[in-house]
């Protein structure tokens, strides 16, 4: 197992069954040298610097029913809200106040693309220093153009799975896997870094699908690669299925670390949702960025993606001190800068 560690180390890759390998024989001991060395490639290209993003969940309105989310359409029970231009321009106000130059618009696909697109125009006008990053899912080439346009500078979509069967066992029979890819090979020929990732332990999953996404990933080469467990939610099909496993996680994380040594990885809400220690021990399998959130407090507890949330103490924005003060005990400093993509 090591010698199929250092030899992914060495060169960014393995053949589909010494993947296998690794992600079905992979011990505690193997788990903890493949994370050090993840860890070894992230400092040699960023050093001990954590970049953080301030997300704002800017709407839990969606026209999707995905099986796994909370905010999806048939789940009758959430209350609703979507906030308007002016209340995330001052979402932006407090997180430049607090130092942040990245900001993260993430929402359920029934988003109001041309208010999107002004409210990107006012951000870019009124912090011309920042990167702005959209997650709001699959839209039409032109729309895309016209968020690039209006100044985003950044996409998050993860494709969630590679493999169609399984895709199909996620979604709702209105939704394509073909589209989902159309649409990242749209945002990465526009000009967005472009991000796609996947829920691990998702319902259904096998390692064969995580052999699938790993190839995936390597030939689309994407900017950042966000990944984390999968969580149920009580209100929706999958209420009852197990959540993803933290050791599996935090070993795709290091597998993708050391085939992407420059990529922008996240250590993920999920992350720290599903463990105390989630965050730390993201980052120190190679993960890189941090997102707090700065959303509205109130609407905080409506953007429920899956249960028990993490969103208040280090993972809010206006926690940015314990989150210092945590990363501090593990050896790393924040970041507030942009932190853009760099290949070299």
């Amino acid at each position: 197992m090591r010698s199929l560690i250092e030899r992914l180390h060495r060169e960014h890759t393995l053949a589909p069954d010494e993947f296998r390998i690794l992600l079905s024989q992979c011990n505690d001991k193997d788990l903890s040298y493949i994370n050090a060395l993840a860890r070894e490639v992230s400092h040699a290209s960023f050093g001990n610097r954590i970049f953080i993003r301030g997300l704002i969940e800017v709407g839990n309105r969606c026209k999707n029913d995905c099986y796994y989310c909370g905010i999806r359409r048939s789940n009758h029970l959430i209350e609703r809200y979507h906030l308007d231009e002016e209340t995330i321009l001052a979402c932006c106000r407090h997180g430049y106040e607090l130092g942040f130059r990245t900001f993260v618009l993430q929402g359920g696909e029934m988003n109001d693309d041309k208010m999107i697109i002004r409210t990107v125009s006012s951000i870019r006008k009124e912090f011309p220093d920042v990167a702005i990053t959209l997650s709001l899912g699959e839209k039409e080439t032109s729309v895309y153009e016209r968020f690039f346009q209006a100044g985003a500078n950044r996409y998050l979509l993860r494709h969630e799975t590679h493999n169609e069967l399984h895709y199909r066992k996620l979604h709702p029979e209105a939704m394509s896997l073909s589209n989902r890819l159309r649409c990242l090979a749209d945002l990465k020929r526009i000009g967005f870094q472009t991000g796609t990732g996947i829920m691990v332990g998702s319902p259904y999953q096998t390692i064969d699908n995580l052999i699938e996404d790993i190839l995936y990933i390597e030939n689309f080469q994407p900017e950042m690669i966000g990944i984390g467990p999968f969580l149920p939610h009580h209100d929706t099909p999958f209420a009852m299925m197990p959540s993803g496993s933290l050791n599996q996680t935090l070993l795709l994380l290091s597998i993708f670390r050391l085939m992407h040594p420059h990529a922008l990885i996240p250590s993920t809400t999920a992350l720290a949702t599903l463990s105390p220690e989630g965050r730390e021990k993201g980052i120190l399998a190679g993960a890189n960025v941090v997102m707090p959130n700065l959303s509205p407090v109130i609407q905080r507890s409506k953007y429920s993606l899956y249960d028990n949330k993490a969103s208040l103490g280090a993972e809010a924005a206006e926690g940015l001190l314990l989150l210092e003060q945590r990363l501090k005990v593990i050896g790393y400093v924040i970041d507030k800068g942009r932190g853009d993509y760099n290949a070299y």
